[in-house]
């Protein structure tokens, strides 16, 4: 059976960070792209906010800049997605969907966290424009524009403010009768004035031609329906981290994400390490991921170099 020194699942921008980290220390890194090639960001079109763009860069072309220097600095890259794994013993053994076994000193998880969404037809046909699952990744783009925001717990609260700095008119669709936010949130959703809160209101379809996005109908508790004209429509009804082929051997939260010892990108399991949005609920931005994919690597070699490996 194969047998690698660094096995790293996932190729967003955590993946290829830990990735470009781990071939320059001469670790010879694998690394298996998984069910998203390149990451979530390949859904996004321009990105404002990551580092050393001045002019913006598309999020395919992004992406793929990282997999061509992984590339170039010598990574293997692989297509297959990891079915399963085997933590209780070094070298872990880890599993193929498909067939095919393969062993690693150590493993760096960045498999990511998958967006929550509706399910729409139309939710899915617009994605990358004008639907989001990420304010502060496209919100910039709807500047003085209105926009909706589907979901009434602290992450719609948190996204509808942010949106609301920038945005002319910000609706929020709760299909409850009551925000499920804290308090606090609440409020300050309350009394912001940008912000129209339509409770009892469920997305039906999101409209749109050519251009993208320019309208949504929401579905109310008595069975009619209201048409709103708006240019973006934000989902903010959670996600759900990628976890599950590692899982229960590595520690992880309530929601899956995967718990990291203080300091560190280390996991429950020594010589297992995680980075990117499948062990952070909070930040979940390209530019973290990326940070944490540093960390992680720099932590396996130190773990390998610490045991003799």
């Amino acid at each position: 059976m194969e047998l690698v020194k660094c096995l790293i699942a996932g190729s967003g921008p955590a993946g290829y960070t830990a990735a470009v980290y781990a071939a320059r220390a001469g670790l010879n890194p694998v690394l298996y792209q998984g069910l998203a090639p390149l990451g979530q960001l390949t859904t996004t079109t321009d990105i404002e906010n990551f580092p050393g763009y001045p002019q913006g860069i598309n999020g395919s072309a992004l992406m793929e800049n990282m997999h061509q220097q992984a590339l170039r600095l010598g990574t293997d890259i692989r297509s297959g997605i990891i079915a399963k794994t085997d933590l209780a013993r070094r070298p872990f053994t880890i599993a193929l969907d498909g067939g095919g076994e393969v062993q690693a000193q150590t493993l760096i998880i960045a498999t990511g966290a998958a967006a929550k969404y509706l399910g729409l037809p139309s939710e899915q046909k617009y994605i990358g424009q004008g639907v989001s699952a990420c304010a502060t990744c496209d919100g910039f783009f709807y500047r003085n524009q209105d926009v909706a925001v589907v979901g009434g717990g602290d992450t719609a609260c948190e996204e509808a403010l942010y949106l609301a700095g920038i945005c002319r008119r910000v609706y929020m669709a709760v299909r409850r009768n009551v925000l499920r936010a804290s308090q606090v949130m609440q409020e300050r959703v309350r009394q912001h004035p940008k912000i129209v809160i339509l409770f009892e209101h469920s997305p039906k379809e999101i409209v749109g031609d050519h251009s993208g996005v320019c309208g949504i109908v929401l579905q109310k508790k008595d069975g009619s329906e209201a048409h709103i004209d708006l240019t973006g429509v934000f989902i903010a009804i959670g996600s759900h981290p990628n976890s599950e082929p590692f899982m229960p051997l590595v520690a992880t939260d309530g929601q899956g994400y995967i718990k990291t010892l203080a300091g560190s990108q280390a996991t429950s399991v020594a010589g297992v390490f995680a980075c990117g949005d499948v062990q952070d609920p909070v930040y979940k931005q390209a530019v973290t991921a990326a940070a944490s994919g540093c960390r992680a690597a720099l932590d396996a070699e130190r773990f390998l170099r610490e045991n003799g490996l």
